[in-house]
């Protein structure tokens, strides 16, 4: 097992990966972290955890429109206010990419 290190939002994370993945590993972070910027350039002053979830929303929406283009739908889905179903998704997703913050904090601070 290979080992690397992601710079993300300006914080450094190692991790573990199979070896052979630490160049695509550190392409993906590429893609993080020019979002994160993104996101800290729109809003400054966000705390790590808003521009990470910041920096997901962007890349989120760039895959919706990636799969909508793939389907040939032009827009996406419009959701109802009350649609219990998405807010669901919303807090599952906003759950987990707080649990791999903390991991990723807990990694680092292990370094």
């Amino acid at each position: 097992m290979a080992e690397t290190t992601l710079h993300i939002a300006g914080r450094h994370y190692d991790i573990g990966c199979r070896d052979g993945d630490e160049p695509h590993l550190a392409y993906l972070a590429r893609l993080i972290e020019e979002k994160a910027r993104q996101a800290q350039r729109s809003t400054p002053g966000m705390t790590e955890i808003r521009t990470l979830l910041f920096a997901a929303l962007f890349l989120a929406d760039e895959l919706n429109d990636l799969r909508s283009e793939t389907t040939g739908r032009q827009e996406p889905l419009p959701l109802e206010e009350d649609d219990e179903t998405a807010v669901r998704a919303i807090e599952a997703l906003t759950a987990r990419i707080e649990k791999l913050r903390a991991g990723l904090a807990a990694t680092a601070s292990e370094a």
